[in-house]
């Protein structure tokens, strides 16, 4: 059985009974499984609150097909990294006919590599940083000639910057690739960008406003984003409101590129010029008291409850055909 996405068919639901029985996934076994466990208590308390028959539903411990035979009838996917957010999951819940939240296959397949999502990007004209691929060592020279340092060497499919690593002197180079290369066999290194950071979350094809992001850390690592307290946030952002519309339009049609849909967040930096270059984008943003998204849900009156919401929302536009 095939879901069709259909943006037309997403319809405010006034009823929590018209959701009918909702699993949230969280866990899995990816590297993230912590943020996403996080996450999905998060969402389901959110759920919860407003009424929803939602339960847990941990994938690691119990197959897939259990939502059937338990009778879910649709699912918030709330896994974050490779197998909940790569188009897996959605993949098995396509066969199974669960609709469920967010992006579908292809969408979260391109969005969780962030080397096809670049490609992509850049065809349609929306900047990225230089980068260089790197297969192993006989690529070092040419990345340190074409990059400089220092330069950041990332793992293409793993999020919450996971296996990342600044590169500020050529004999860490290697070091930093074999840690990016034992999470993917897929790694590259970008020049490092010294601007802003800049994040634009979205709900049902539209922009929210943007979020400045400030660490003391080196970048905005796995510890930045959910753990420490001296990470600060902007949010209004203190954009123009031209360079807002624009950073919005960027996000929106890096979102479009890679087929995403429903719900998810795009970053970027800017450059020395203050041209944003897009980062990465991700179609199951993290839901913890540390998340964007609803940071930035909250700046137009939008609350937690109210966001996962309007996110399990998405599911219904998972048709049958």
């Amino acid at each position: 059985m095939h879901l069709r996405y259909d943006p037309t068919a997403v319809t405010r639901v006034k009823d929590a009974r018209d959701f009918g029985r909702v699993a949230v996934l969280m866990g899995g076994d990816s590297s993230e499984r912590e943020i996403s466990l996080l996450t999905g208590r998060a969402v389901l308390a959110g759920l919860v609150r407003r009424g929803v028959a939602a339960h847990a539903f941990d994938p690691q411990g119990r197959p897939l097909a259990s939502l059937l035979e338990e009778k879910f009838d649709r699912v918030w996917i709330a896994l974050h990294g490779p197998g909940g957010e790569d188009g897996t999951v959605q993949g098995a819940l396509e066969y199974l006919g669960v609709p469920y939240t967010g992006s579908g296959v292809m969408g979260s397949a391109l969005g969780m590599d962030k080397l096809a999502t670049k490609r992509l990007a850049q065809s349609i004209g929306v900047a990225t940083s230089e980068y260089v691929v790197l297969h192993g060592a006989d690529d070092f020279d040419a990345a340190l000639e074409r990059l400089g340092l220092p330069m950041i060497v990332k793992p293409a499919s793993q999020g919450s910057s996971v296996g990342m690593a600044k590169v500020e002197r050529a004999s860490e180079l290697a070091a930093a690739y074999e840690g990016a290369a034992a999470l993917d066999r897929s790694v590259f290194a970008e020049a490092w960008i010294t601007g802003a950071e800049y994040t634009v979350a979205i709900l049902k094809e539209e922009a929210l406003p943007s979020i400045r992001i400030e660490t003391p850390r080196v970048f905005y690592d796995y510890q930045a984003k959910y753990f420490r307290d001296d990470t600060r946030y902007q949010c209004p952002s203190g954009l123009s409101p031209m360079a807002e519309e624009h950073l919005a339009n960027l996000s929106l049609a890096a979102f479009d590129a890679v087929g995403a849909s429903g719900w998810g967040r795009v970053d970027f930096m800017m450059d020395e010029t203050g041209r944003p270059l897009l980062l990465e984008l991700n179609t199951v943003p993290g839901m913890t008291d540390h998340s964007l998204v609803p940071m930035a849900a909250r700046a137009v009156g939008i609350d937690f409850d109210e966001l996962v919401w309007r996110v399990l929302e998405t599911s219904c536009a998972r048709v049958r055909s």
